[in-house]
């Protein structure tokens, strides 16, 4: 948190922020304690929900708390000028519905991303189109890849994916998202894209499937 912190405000009076995967309430306190005027933080984990809800009362940090799915966002009915989606990516069987999701109903203003990665840091430009027999640029390091993980990583059953960074970017741009910043190699800050349309910014020619 440390290595990134200047990149949100040090005051956030009069803003709303809502904290995807909240875990134990870190990050949602932090930005109370930066003055947001409310802080929403949900999690689909009730024991995370029960230490967040300690460690407010404990801070005395007033937050919102909800156990939530990130599938489930609609349901919160608002836009918040900064949403956290950290460490959740990785964790989800259905990755990019949920920043489509997440996009499309919650992120009013800003949006700070982390994920794991693994592989090539490089990002390599991607055509617009490639010809069907065309196979050598997906061997290419910097090309946007996500590994699948079938049981297990680091002990974890969780773990479902992890992209290198072109796929990272690839997604948030997939989604509707323009990167603003990479203060650090899995962090993107992000701003909803201009004219962006609901479930991201697909081409007309390819819609979105399967919603």
């Amino acid at each position: 948190w440390r290595r990134f912190q200047h990149v949100v405000p040090e005051r956030l009076d009069g803003r709303t922020v809502l904290d995807l995967g909240c875990n134990a309430g870190f990050y949602a306190l932090e930005m109370k304690r930066r003055g947001a005027a409310r802080v929403l933080g949900v999690d689909s984990d009730p024991r995370y929900l029960a230490q967040a809800q300690l460690a407010s009362e404990v801070t005395g940090l007033e937050i919102e708390l909800r156990e939530m799915s990130v599938y489930d966002v609609a349901e919160l009915g608002e836009r918040f000028d900064l949403v956290l989606f950290m460490g959740v990516l990785y964790h989800l069987r259905h990755p990019l519905l949920a920043l489509d999701l997440v996009g499309e109903h919650v992120v009013g203003d800003l949006m700070i991303f982390q994920t794991m990665q693994r592989g090539s840091e490089e990002e390599a430009p991607v055509a617009e189109d490639y010809d069907f027999f065309e196979q050598d640029h997906f061997a290419a390091p910097g090309y946007p890849k996500m590994h699948f993980i079938e049981h297990r990583y680091a002990g974890d059953p969780s773990n479902w994916w992890a992209p290198n960074a072109a796929c990272s970017a690839a997604m948030l741009r997939s989604a509707g998202f323009e990167i603003v910043e990479r203060p650090e190699p899995e962090v993107y800050l992000c701003r909803r894209s201009a004219g962006a349309s609901p479930g991201g910014a697909v081409h007309p020619a390819r819609p979105a499937a399967g919603r």
